[in-house]
């Protein structure tokens, strides 16, 4: 199969409107081509006129680690052309950085969940590009995740940098689809063009969203396997939490939680008690860890490992947000004054709750919390957002032969 990038490369056609064009590019450390060359060497080799270069969350490098932590405007060492970083002074791009380009190539890897800020950095472009009269073109790579939906829609007004507008955390949209579903939803009067993959076949397995053929390169500095993209949708939301994610290990956010005063073992028999559905399409490992940074430095913690891959994995069965979700009701069941949630400046959110910012509103968090509540009560508000989004974006599948699942 080929990438969005591979194709404009391989294609004189698709690059034949560049001509005479200014030209950015959004990229990271996994915009490659598939000979693992970077994009903007790609492209200037290919006689492009790249004038600016822009990195998003985590830097155009990939260097930095964690939220809030910021990237600054460089120059880049090899063609002089600036690097305007959108996770730094600014998340929206300003007037002075659209001045220099005319189309803007996003060509950035997604892990398929709303909270992956790569998805509000497309649409804080496409409404700069709106408003300046510019070109965007969508490089489109896979959804990881595949195309399953999962979870409930953000609440309007709940929007924020890691929740760009009213979808379900895990969208099962590509970005170049998202692009379309930004454009209508918001109505932007904007230029705005996908360079489509070859052959993407996200119901297929073994890999389904992710293909066989393509190694795994880090979009960012903790999305470290195919398996922590499956997971992600889920495991995320320990971010708003105060058990460890696993950050300051080999295998972050590939853990249901980490903390010394917990005992996994306990924690996945009441899982197992309350909803052993929603554990399905995955094993569960318990395991111990030490972070070397973040949460419980230099600790030891109790976890659950998820493995969502190999003979473990079934594609159709496996739903994260709900296992993650289960996790947390296990914790609250077992310690009902543990002090679960995480109230810290989570993604320039000062006056939220990180949880309730994470999941677009309140209502996983009140369901975690309140004894009453059963899975019912929670499959009932996801499934109907799942549904309706199902509806609303079906029109919008670039790839047709394989339908959100």
């Amino acid at each position: 199969m080929k990438f969005g990038i591979d194709r404009l490369l391989a294609d004189p056609e698709l690059r034949e409107p560049l001509e005479g064009k200014r030209v950015a590019l959004v990229a990271h450390p996994a915009s490659l081509t598939a000979d693992l060359v970077h994009s903007l060497d790609a492209l200037i080799a290919a006689g492009i006129n790249v004038t600016s270069a822009f990195g998003p969350q985590h830097g155009l490098k990939g260097d930095k680690q964690d939220n809030m932590v910021e990237s600054a405007d460089e120059r880049d060492p090899v063609y002089g052309i600036p690097v305007f970083s959108l996770y730094g002074e600014v998340r929206r791009p300003s007037a002075a950085m659209m001045d220099t380009a005319d189309v803007f190539l996003f060509d950035l890897q997604d892990l398929g969940c709303r909270i992956y800020t790569f998805c509000t950095t497309l649409l804080y472009l496409l409404e700069a590009a709106a408003a300046q009269g510019k070109s965007v073109w969508v490089l489109d790579r896979p959804n990881p995740a595949g195309r399953p939906v999962e979870g409930t829609k953000l609440i309007p007004g709940q929007e924020s940098f890691v929740g760009a507008g009213p979808m379900p955390m895990r969208h099962g949209l590509t970005l170049g689809e998202m692009g379309f579903w930004f454009k209508r939803h918001y109505r932007l009067d904007v230029d705005y063009k996908v360079v489509a993959m070859e052959d993407w076949r996200p119901s297929h397995g073994p890999g389904y969203g992710w293909p066989e053929d393509r190694i795994w390169i880090n979009p960012s500095p903790n999305a470290a396997s195919v398996n922590m993209a499956r997971a992600y949708a889920g495991t995320v939301m320990i971010e708003g939490a105060t058990v460890s994610e696993g950050r300051g290990t080999t295998r972050p956010l590939e853990v249901l939680f980490g903390a010394p005063d917990l005992d996994a073992k306990a924690i996945l028999a009441e899982m197992e008690r309350v909803a052993p559905h929603w554990l399905e399409g995955c094993a569960l490992r318990e395991c111990w860890f030490e972070p070397t940074f973040h949460k419980h430095q230099g600790t030891l913690c109790s976890a659950l490992m998820v493995h969502a891959e190999g003979a473990f994995y079934d594609h159709g069965a496996f739903k994260p947000w709900r296992l993650q979700a289960l996790a947390f009701k296990a914790i609250r069941n077992l310690y009902p004054d543990y002090p679960l949630w995480r109230d810290f400046p989570y993604e320039y959110e000062f006056d939220r709750l990180a949880i309730d910012v994470i999941n677009g509103g309140p209502a996983l968090r009140e369901w975690v919390d309140d004894p009453a509540a059963v899975p019912g009560d929670l499959d009932a508000l996801a499934s109907a957002d799942e549904q309706a989004w199902h509806a609303e974006v079906a029109d919008l599948l670039l790839y047709r032969d394989y339908a959100l699942a």
